[in-house]
């Protein structure tokens, strides 16, 4: 047996430089390089090994290990988690900032790989810096954190087991129904020991993504539903975009004459003016999807979770009939709603799937109600993307007790602004190029996107939604343009999530990958805001107000910021944005940059989308002094009595 002696990080690095994965005969190289923040506990060990040889790998240095780490995640996404970025980071805080990326992987089933460096094997040193110890427990690290948020963790204390560590990473990282985060731990004294590795662990390896199949038994049992129903209601779960289906999907419900909603994940498989395209559905749901749900007797769910915002916490699917046919890679979420179970691959059970229902010569009964409540939707959309402030008649969107317009006036004099989000969102929608990919997360925005946007080219929309992670925003949109340098990409954040984190705009400018960062100001995380007022409660600290000494709450006047004056300190082309004639100019002018842009839009608060026949189940006080709040309590109650209650 031939063999090469090397370290525990060199032999990490050349393993790595040797994986490809196969999708329908394509080889693709799956690792396509490393984010690293170097500190003691990798910056020799891993650090050294790529200095030395980093073969094919690309190396670029993260600002902040959790914003590398989403920009990891949002290019392993936009790739159809066909490609991903590793990310390595010292012990300690290092360590510990990239578990929320971590869970933002694994509860989107995005692959992605992490490489943090840990305390010492021999613990001859300990404590070392940044070492938490544990006196029941001398085993235990920062990077025992992982654990719960990831789909595969592992510990190399020995070099040899670097070896099934790393095979072990590749089944999870390249499996559709599995994967998720996978973390491999790395002692510092550990990533340096030699070892004489079997020449064999570095040979090319060609992971197949293969589309599993349906068994014969599941696809009668949905044909037989499907043959049964009369409003069968299709939801493109993001399995479907990830399985590149989206021929298939516009065969199906045009053969078929089956509508479909999207998830947030699902959004932008196809086309909003796609015939059969009836818009998200749920919670953060349009006019369109969410009118037809009510009535539909079938339910088919292509590669969905069933979130509670899908569903509305189990609630809007409220025909008493209801049926689910659930065709999911994982078993798991093909379970749920105790529907019939197809475990498959999306592309391939939909075309099995209409190959038995095309003997059948089944059409969906919806008739002329589809193109209705499309043409409803589309006047709705007009009507938000023209929405103008008036002083005298204005009424918000999300029209609750907050004092608007004692607010709108306190909002104006310190912006001089009065765009509507509605309207500032419609407008980039129309103006920015038609294949410009958006990305979103967190606040209010995902919910606007989902009801109202309308996509206009395949994978062009990119919201993670499976976590709603404030900060992936700005950080993903590095991570998507390393994914599709050809294109523009267009950050759509709020003000909270900005301030969150936006480490990795600083990347862009440092590896000269362009991004376009929108910045929706309205001094509010409005979404909570309007959440606690919409359920009784008064503003409470969801506004971005000083401390006011009489009351010693912070409900003193608004704190401005100037977003615009924080990215031209970066290096970003800027813009300040009050007025629609100056939106206009500002996107107009930040596509014809060569660097990263940062439009600071002032939007007045309150002017978001409100919900269409949705319901969420949130925590709320069941007895409270307010009888505001006890009347909404008994509402909810009402609602959950309705619900799916599994």
């Amino acid at each position: 047996m031939k063999t090469i002696r090397l370290t525990v990080a060199q032999a990490l690095v050349k393993f790595l430089d040797n994986q490809y994965v196969s999708v329908d005969g394509q080889e693709i190289k799956f690792v396509k390089g490393i984010f690293g923040i170097f500190g003691h506990g990798n910056v020799l060990g891993l650090g050294q090994a790529l200095e030395q040889n980093a073969g094919d790998l690309e190396i670029h240095q993260g600002r902040n290990e959790q914003g590398m780490a989403h920009a990891a995640i949002g290019f392993a996404k936009q790739s159809l988690r066909q490609q991903i970025y590793a990310c390595t980071s010292s012990i300690g805080p290092g360590a510990a900032n990239m578990v929320t990326a971590a869970a933002t992987a694994t509860a989107n089933h995005i692959p992605l790989l992490l490489l943090p460096g840990d305390t010492y094997a021999t613990r001859q040193p300990d404590p070392v810096l940044q070492q938490v110890e544990q006196p029941h427990d001398l085993s235990i690290s920062t990077n025992d954190a992982f654990k719960p948020v990831c789909k595969y963790w592992d510990r190399v204390t020995r070099p040899e087991q670097l070896m099934t560590a790393c095979i072990n990473a590749m089944r999870v990282l390249t499996d559709p129904a599995d994967t998720g985060a996978v973390t491999i731990a790395l002692p510092q004294d550990v990533q340096g020991e030699a070892y004489d590795y079997p020449d064999y662990f570095f040979t090319k390896r060609v992971h197949r993504i293969e589309r599993q199949i349906a068994t014969e038994e599941s696809l009668q049992d949905a044909v037989e539903l499907i043959s049964a129903a009369k409003k069968p209601l299709l939801i493109c779960g993001g399995g479907l975009k990830y399985a590149q289906a989206g021929d298939i999907l516009s065969q199906f419900s045009e053969k078929f004459a089956i509508p479909f909603a999207e998830t947030q994940a699902g959004k932008g498989t196809l086309v909003s003016e796609h015939p059969y395209n009836v818009g998200g559905i749920g919670e953060t749901g349009c006019l369109a999807a969410n009118t037809l749900a009510k009535e539909a007797d079938l339910i088919i769910g292509v590669g969905t979770r069933y979130t509670d915002f899908t569903t509305s916490s189990k609630w809007i699917f409220q025909n008493p009939d209801v049926k689910y046919v659930n065709i999911n890679v994982s078993r798991f979420d093909a379970f749920k709603l105790d529907g019939v179970q197809v475990v498959a691959d999306a592309k391939q059970a939909l075309t099995a799937l209409g190959d038995k229902l095309n003997t059948t010569g089944y059409r969906g009964g919806w008739a002329d109600e589809i193109q209705s409540v499309q043409n409803e939707y589309i006047k709705e959309r007009q009507r938000l993307y023209a929405v103008e402030f008036n002083e005298k008649e204005f009424v918000p969107e999300i029209d609750d007790h907050l004092p608007r317009e004692q607010v709108f006036k306190e909002f104006q004099a310190l912006t001089d602004s009065v765009l509507t989000q509605t309207r500032a969102l419609g407008m980039v929608n129309d103006l920015i190029p038609e294949n410009s990919v958006i990305v979103g997360a967190s606040g209010s925005l995902p919910g606007d996107l989902q009801r109202i946007w309308k996509t206009r080219s395949p994978n062009s929309y990119h919201v993670e939604y499976g976590y709603s992670c404030m900060g992936y925003e700005v950080n993903a949109s590095l991570g998507v343009k390393l994914a599709n340098p050809e294109k523009e990409v267009f950050t759509l954040v709020g003000d909270g999530a900005f301030m969150m984190l936006h480490s990795e705009l600083v990347t862009s400018i440092q590896e000269r990958q362009k991004i376009n960062v929108i910045v929706f100001d309205n001094m509010t995380n409005g979404c909570i805001n309007n959440l606690q007022m919409e359920h009784g409660m008064d503003s409470f600290y969801t506004e971005f107000r000083f401390r006011d000494q009489r009351s010693d709450r912070l409900d003193g006047g608004f704190v401005p910021m100037d977003f615009a004056k924080i990215g031209e300190g970066y290096g970003c082309k800027t813009y300040r944005v009050t007025t629609v004639e100056q939106l206009k100019a500002a996107l107009d002018d930040a596509v014809k940059q060569d660097c990263s842009t940062v439009i600071d839009v002032k939007v007045l608060p309150k002017t978001m989308v409100h919900k269409y026949f949705s319901f969420w189940r949130v925590g709320v006080a069941q007895v409270s002094e307010s009888d505001r709040i006890n009347e909404i309590t008994k509402v909810i109650n009402e609602k959950v009595s309705q619900s799916r209650q599994y």
